[in-house]
């Protein structure tokens, strides 16, 4: 794909922007520490580019802001008395050796306990918790896709987990695929629920546009506020690169 970058400023902002041969101008505000990145199509110029900015500054400083406040959990050693979120919940984690096969499980409404074998290491007792995660996840989104695909009147061609740096969710509407953050599952039903919704508006509309929310406010009019439950604490650790 041909592409050319350059930096504009706007507003004291610094912008980077990446001409690619596509169709529609996107803005990304990257983590940690908000910079923004523009991807324009290749012909447009840097006034079109200077006018989009300036259009869309209140969602920036927005993010930016959101950015700043975000409160990021230190990285979990999978060890006993630390602290986990699932479902929004805290708990506290209890790990048991045992020569048996991992498990996890909620015991008393207070604390995750995994059993694990002797001497596994941190990164193979994160795995196992992730994967009870997914599992615990796709439960759930068992019974949210039919539910909303009904109300929405769309149908997705693939709906998939994964663990993602920058989004809670992603779409490709013109190939109907959606993917939601892993993270989800440490958040409230009703943050899952938000994203699931905003992402499958996106097979009906593409962009961020007047259609798209529109469409947002009808279906689940209360989505600001489970917008605004995403950006509290806590957050996954994260050793950002770009």
């Amino acid at each position: 794909m041909t592409t050319e970058s350059y930096l504009l400023e706007v507003s004291d902002l610094q912008v980077e922007v990446v001409n690619k041969d596509i169709k529609n101008l996107h803005i990304s505000i990257m983590p940690p520490d908000g910079r923004i990145r523009v991807s324009a199509p290749l012909d447009m110029s840097e006034e079109s580019v200077r006018l989009a900015i300036v259009s869309r500054l209140t969602r920036i400083c927005r993010e930016q802001k959101s950015f700043a406040a975000y409160i990021r959990e230190s990285r979990k050693e999978m060890i006993s008395g630390e602290s986990h979120y699932v479902d929004g919940i805290r708990y506290i984690f209890k790990l048991i050796e045992v020569n048996e096969v991992p498990s996890i499980s909620i015991k008393k409404k207070t604390s995750i306990v995994m059993r694990a074998r002797p001497n596994s290491s941190s990164e193979k007792r994160e795995k196992v918790m992730h994967e009870w995660l997914r599992i615990r996840m796709r439960n759930k989104l068992e019974e949210l896709i039919p539910k909303w695909e009904e109300i929405i009147g769309v149908n997705a061609n693939h709906y998939g987990i994964k663990r993602m740096r920058t989004k809670w969710g992603s779409c490709n509407s013109g190939q109907k695929r959606i993917w939601l953050n892993l993270e989800l599952a440490k958040k409230s039903p009703q943050c899952l629920e938000y994203v699931l919704v905003h992402e499958m508006i996106h097979i009906l509309e593409a962009s961020h546009n007047e259609r798209f929310f529109k469409l947002l406010d009808k279906h689940m009019p209360t989505w600001r506020v489970h917008r605004d439950m995403l950006d509290e604490p806590p957050l996954v650790h994260v050793d950002w690169t770009y």
